[in-house]
This record gives structure tokens, sequence and C-alpha cells, in this order.
């Protein structure tokens, strides 16, 4: 059964951006067989970053939760490049990394940002294996990276 994804993401408010240019030397997304890795998708929007800082000091657990989400939309885009995003049949992987301040501990709760999104869209099919990680920096001093593993037709 295919999904809609834009109209389920219309059903949030949500439209699938356009995929950002890559920061250095990647691609946005690799197709091997029936299988998409995206690389990690930062929060921009409209080419600039939504916010910067790090989670438990400049930026709240709730709106890092949000910005996984522009960054679970940002890998959808990058999937976008190589296989129709109505062609995911499974969300595989989903690997958040936040950059934490020292002693912030609630990564899963801003990787939901990301899980959910998938959920919403998918249903069972949209639930993954997930990692979420804290880490010292990411680039451009973003609060959260996601990457992205799906299978498609």
């Amino acid at each position: 059964m295919s999904v809609d994804v834009r109209a389920k993401l219309a059903e949030k408010g949500l439209t699938l951006p356009i995929a950002s240019k890559p920061l250095a030397a990647y691609v946005p997304a690799v197709r091997t067989g029936n299988i998409v890795f995206t690389a990690g998708q930062l929060p921009m929007v409209d080419g600039a970053i939504a916010a910067v800082g790090k989670v438990g000091s400049d930026i709240t657990p709730e709106e890092a939760n949000k910005l996984a989400e522009i960054c679970a939309l940002n890998a959808l885009a990058a999937v976008e490049l190589v296989a129709p995003v109505d062609s995911i049949v499974q969300v595989v992987r989903i690997v958040c990394y936040v950059n934490g301040a020292s002693g912030f501990i609630n990564h899963p709760a801003v990787a939901n940002g990301a899980s959910e999104l998938f959920k919403h869209i998918w249903g069972e099919a949209g639930v993954a294996a997930r990692s979420a990680i804290g880490v010292a920096e990411l680039p451009l001093n973003s609060p959260v990276e996601v990457e992205l593993t799906v299978e498609v037709k």
C-alpha cells in the first residue's frame, strides 16, 4: 500500500521542503537496491539553520523536539532526490544526534520529534530502530542532526 506522504504532512500543517545543498564533500542520500541512506540532516529552513546552541541550556528539549522534526522533513527531502518519498514502505533506522549541554540526558525526547513524524505518516511501518546520541558539538552549532534509512519499493 502506497502512502501519500505530502497529504500526511499536510494533516500536520507541514510540507516537504527542497533538499538542502551539502555543506561539504558528500551527497544528501544514496540508494542501494531498495534501501536509501541519508546523510545527517540539520534543521535547515530556507537555506538557514533554524536554531543554534546546546539542548538543555540554549535550547529547551521541547524546542529541540521540533527541530528534530525539521531534520526529519529534510531527511525525507534528501530521500526524494534518489527515490520518490511515496515509494517508502518502511522506515528502517533513525539516528538522532543531540548537541546537549553538560548533564543533559533526555536525548530520546528530542529524537521523538523525528520518530513521531514518521509514525504519523506510515503508522507501524514508520516505527524504526533508533539511536539517540548525545554529542559535544554538531556542525554549525546545530542542536540536533538526524540520519534516516528507509526501504523503498
